[in-house]
């Protein structure tokens, strides 16, 4: 292998840094292996310049497929401003912007489609990457829309409006576990000096082994899953800071009984180069995302731990249809650009793909606000 080749696919120097982490505490979870590899504050793969999404990144999301998904996604945010009575101020609060794109589209429908709703918004980006927030400042510099934006560490507290996340808690580092002889252990790594190397170790009593008794449920023999802590401390923030309005949460994942059934003996985890799927967590080190699917029962548990209410989880093939999106597909009129057509057509079948995009569940949690059915739930919950 070429020097060249080497230093394109893998970052050795975060490469080093784990395993001197290794070799100092005698091996480290998957989770703290997770953590550093992705987000290292100055070589983790979020923290590196580069782009991580979009046609010439490693992955694809909604926002960067299409600004469809945000004019939708704005009607949905113009119906929760109107159900809490069209307040002046309706805060926008979006977790993991990615390249800012979802940001500035839904600024730019609200502008031309919903003014009373656009003079009303503001707009903050939370994001704890330097090259994220270097890249979507860049992105806004330029719109006219930019002095309704502002970029925090954290979400503020005292939200009046909807905090917001798009493909963010799959992205979280994860505890790694496996159903062995009737008992949990958790997988960590080693270092063999040629190559990262698994091994399990007993959990104790913990975070990890409550979570599966409160859903009094556990992996099958010889599984393996994922727990993820962070999305359940990030949801109860979340709803710690709304004082009125909603949290919605597009991701990947299933409800409890469904990721965890003795079937899924392998897990959800899966990293991305280039658009290409690997299952190899240990390889191109910083240079590949890493992601795994969402406990949804756990996640709204720990939301309505912190006071929401659900409101719905669907799945966003269903949620896009229940707004409109096929509007989008009427018959092109006399002198429409076939082309353009029938390349927003082929955007939106890969937002509703049941295999893809479209399987991307949405989930939408309240407080303090009335029992009007939203659009893309119709007041009800479909898994």
């Amino acid at each position: 292998m070429t020097a060249e080749f080497q230093s394109a696919t893998e970052n050795q120097a975060l490469k080093d840094v784990i395993i001197s982490s290794i070799e100092r505490r005698n091996g480290i979870s998957f989770r703290d292996f997770m953590q550093i590899t992705l987000y290292h504050p100055q070589l983790g793969y979020y923290s590196s310049v580069g782009e991580k999404m979009g046609p010439r990144g490693d992955y694809m999301t909604s926002p960067e497929l299409s600004p469809i998904f945000a004019t939708l996604v704005g009607r949905q945010l113009r119906e929760m401003w109107q159900s809490i009575g069209e307040p002046t101020l309706f805060q926008i609060v979006e977790c993991g912007a990615g390249t800012g794109s979802l940001c500035r589209d839904i600024l730019w429908w609200a502008s031309a489609a919903a003014p009373e709703f656009h003079a009303t918004i503001h707009y903050t980006i939370v994001e704890t990457s330097s090259a994220m927030v270097a890249h979507q400042r860049s992105m806004l510099a330029a719109d006219s829309h930019h002095s309704k934006v502002d970029w925090k560490l954290e979400v503020p507290d005292d939200v009046t409006g909807c905090i917001l996340s798009n493909e963010l808690l799959d992205s979280f580092a994860i505890h790694r576990v496996m159903m062995k002889n009737g008992s949990l252990a958790e997988i960590f790594v080693r270092w063999s000096s040629e190559a990262f190397v698994e091994e399990l170790r007993p959990i104790e009593i913990g975070d990890v082994s409550r979570y599966f008794d409160r859903l009094g449920l556990s992996p099958g023999e010889g599984c393996t899953a994922e727990v993820n802590l962070q999305a359940l401390d990030w949801m109860r923030k979340a709803g710690e800071a709304l004082r009125r309005g909603f949290v919605m949460t597009f991701d990947y994942g299933y409800e409890a009984s469904d990721l965890f059934a003795p079937w899924r003996t392998d897990g959800t985890l899966m990293c991305f180069y280039r658009h290409n799927p690997s299952s190899d967590p240990y390889a191109r080190i910083g240079r590949q995302d890493m992601t795994t699917h969402i406990d949804f029962t756990s996640l709204i548990t720990a939301g309505e731990d912190a006071d929401l209410t659900t409101v719905g989880l669907t799945s966003q093939n269903e949620f896009l249809e229940r707004l409109g999106i096929q509007d989008a597909l009427s018959p092109p009129a006399e002198g429409t650009d076939l082309e353009a057509y029938y390349a927003r057509r082929g955007q939106i079948n890969e937002l509703l793909d049941p295999a893809g995009l479209g399987r991307v569940k949405v989930l939408v949690q309240s407080k303090a606000t009335s029992n009007t059915p939203l659009a893309g739930f119709h007041g009800g919950t479909d898994a």
